[in-house]
């Protein structure tokens, strides 16, 4: 059985993108370090890659980077970090995740890698293991709204009373459909309030938490005539926060449960599973929340009222909220609060009826949700084909593949864009998405399906104009970002020095052999007695070497191609080491480039503080970004670790040698 350094779990509520993003630069993070890992991810299909027991046991250190349940108490006792899944989605930040969790071992060679501020702690906040809770019923229950929701949203492309057998436009099929969606709609809250109790107090939560869920959407029955609590009576369902309170009460009545039941013999275990959890969970949930169900139907309407409240303000004021929370996270906490209303308020629409105030509220909210989730990847494709030559090849791809993103309502496909450059990318999401909000609002769309973006287009009204309104978002948000990254690019530019001028190579750099052509690293391609005032400096000289080497074509396209790696995070790394790599369609060939300065070149980042005295420069072709760069780096990061190898590149002044000990470890 294979051995791992790192072992991770990742996932996200919905399943959909968070979850792979973090696997992806885990991973990638992972490869830089020298170190090997495997990722379990628990996506909308369930888990795959699965952590077995050996695999657990054989890890130097754990990374949870998740926002649901991913059964971390099997990692009990190994060296852990756990976090949000939202801190593991860049390849720096991951970076800094695994630092930390082989600093919570004690290893020194990593421990002052890590950030002071990120020191590791002990147990995981109060805050993220609420939201982790909530987010597993959230991921359960989102599957359930989205099927229900659309089959119901179907069920009107036969007319809007094509359910009623008594109404003229009346099908027998489209009823079938809204009643299957209905009942799907119906399971919403039981299920959401289930799986937070599950993630709590695990599989024995589960029927007190059904059980919490459906007196959520029942109320206390109370009959009419008597005023006196009737099973036959009728109630006032309460709604999603019910479902919440009824979740958490529920999880944590068994682990109350599980103390009181401490003392009982250990051949009564079965006993307690399948009898004594059970019945007295049940007894005390169902009673708890019959008692709440009078203030929490009160909570519920207000805040319905106050929703509504909002509207009553301008579609500008209830669409610029709606648009600032779905873009401020991408898929986050604040988003998914701005969805999971508006299904909530779907929910209560579709229970309402066409034609109804409530119908035209909760429909018009969803569709200003959906257009606000579904404009931050467009704008995202918008910029990289209008504004090309401002973005990697790599940020381009992504940009082209978040059409087929954004116009499935997936707004996970902008975050790497963001990461990059919280401010101003984040405000120009927000900005984007509230104009389509506030848009969709005016143009008095109605959505009566809770996911699929453009794919439920012909069960919405003023379709076209839900179109335009989003477009118009994309293309003012596309326009601003394109400005920035022009401005950004043309900085860059500028703060890069000319290269200095070479005559003739420095006779240290070649008068040792020429290479052969099966080395990687060339012998004219180390430079060991320069003199750099600066990181742009040096990074400047390699462009031009590169270029004058015939690795290149265009000395100013490699160099942005350094800058724009050394702005995702500094590749600087410890005793006086730095691993520069460049990506770009300017490069002919992949090569290495090493340059060396004695007294070491100072603004360079380096997670020591130490001045970088060594540059093993990585120049990688763009159509080799994901296989070939990623090869070497992990090779060059891997040796490294060496002290044998690092004391011999470092201390000696012989281009020969130093190519010769690279390239011994690149094979």
């Amino acid at each position: 059985m294979a051995k791992f350094d790192i072992i991770a779990a990742t996932g996200c509520p919905t399943g959909i993108a968070h979850t792979f993003m973090a696997k992806e630069a885990l991973e990638k993070a992972a490869a830089e370090r020298g170190l090997t890992i495997k990722v379990e991810t628990h996506g909308q299909v369930g888990v795959e890659n699965e952590l077995t027991k050996s695999e657990i046991a054989g890890a130097k250190a754990v990374v949870v980077a998740a926002d649901k349940d991913v059964q971390a108490e099997r990692f009990a006792g190994k060296p852990m970090v756990s976090v949000g899944v939202s801190k593991a989605l860049s390849v720096e930040a991951a970076g800094k995740l695994i630092d930390r969790a082989l600093a919570a071992k004690g290893d020194s060679t990593v421990a002052a890698a890590a950030d002071v501020e990120d020191e590791v702690e002990e147990k995981e906040s109060i805050g993220h293991i609420i939201y982790k809770h909530l987010m597993n019923g959230v991921s359960h229950m989102l599957v359930f709204v989205v099927a229900g929701g659309v089959l119901t949203a179907v069920s009107f492309l036969w007319g809007i009373t094509s359910f009623d057998s008594t109404a003229s436009d009346y099908n027998s099929f489209a009823a079938m459909l809204k009643i299957i969606g209905g009942i799907a709609m119906n399971l919403m809250v039981p299920v959401l309030s289930a799986y937070i109790a599950e993630s709590i107090g695990k599989r024995p939560a589960l029927v007190p938490g059904f059980v919490a869920g459906m007196i959520a959407i029942q109320g206390l029955p109370v009959n009419a005539e008597t005023g006196m609590i009737d099973a036959g009576g009728a109630g006032v369902g309460f709604g999603f926060l019910g479902g919440i309170v009824g979740g958490f009460l529920a999880g944590y009545v068994i682990l109350l449960l599980e103390k009181v039941f401490t003392g009982l013999p250990k051949n009564l275990d079965g006993l307690k599973a399948i009898f004594l959890y059970p019945l007295f969970s049940t007894a005390i949930v169902g009673l708890v929340m019959l008692g709440i169900s009078g203030p929490m139907a009160a909570i519920n309407t207000a805040m319905m009222d106050f929703l509504k409240g909002l509207s009553a303000s301008g579609a500008v004021v209830l669409g610029l909220a709606i648009g600032c929370m779905c873009a401020f996270d991408m898929g986050g906490p604040v988003n998914k609060a701005a969805y999971v209303t508006g299904t909530a308020m779907l929910t209560e629409a579709l229970a309402a009826g066409v034609g109804t105030d409530t119908y035209n509220f909760g429909t018009n909210f969803m569709a200003a949700v959906s257009a606000a989730c579904i404009v931050p990847p467009l704008i995202t494709t918008f910029a990289v084909v209008v504004g090309k030559k401002y973005f990697s090849q790599e940020d381009h791809d992504a940009g082209v593949v978040n059409l087929i993103l954004g116009c499935t309502h997936i707004t996970e496909g902008a975050i790497p864009f963001m990461t990059k450059n919280i401010w101003p990318v984040m405000p120009i999401m927000m900005l984007g998405s509230s104009i389509a909000s506030i848009l969709t609002i005016m143009f008095n769309v109605h959505d009566p399906a809770p996911h699929g973006g453009f794919l439920v287009l012909p069960v919405v009204e003023n379709g076209p104009l839900w179109v335009l309104a989003i477009l118009i978002g994309a293309v003012v948000g596309g326009i601003l970002f394109v400005a920035f990254k022009k401005y950004d690019f043309e900085k860059n530019q500028k703060a890069a020095p000319a290269a200095k001028p070479v005559e003739a190579p420095k006779a240290a750099a070649v008068e040792a052999p020429k290479s052969e052509a099966a080395d990687f690293v060339k012998v004219e391609n180390v430079f060991v007695a320069e003199d750099f005032a600066s990181r742009d400096e040096a990074l400047s000289f390699v462009s031009n070497q590169a270029v004058k080497a015939g690795i290149a074509g265009d000395a100013d396209a490699v160099m942005n191609a350094f800058m724009a790696r050394e702005a995702e995070g500094t590749t600087g790394m410890m005793e006086g080491f730095a691993i520069p790599h460049a990506k770009s369609d300017a490069i002919t060939e992949a090569a290495v480039i090493v340059v060396k300065d004695e007294s070491g070149v100072t603004g360079w980042d380096t997670m020591d503080g130490a001045p970088v005295n060594v540059a093993i420069a990585l120049l990688i072709p763009g159509a080799q970004a994901g296989t070939t760069h990623l090869k070497i780096l992990s090779k060059v990061a891997e040796a490294l670790m060496d002290e044998d190898f690092r004391a011999t590149v470092k201390g000696s002044t012989d281009a020969a040698k130093i190519a010769k000990t690279i390239n011994a470890r690149l094979v």
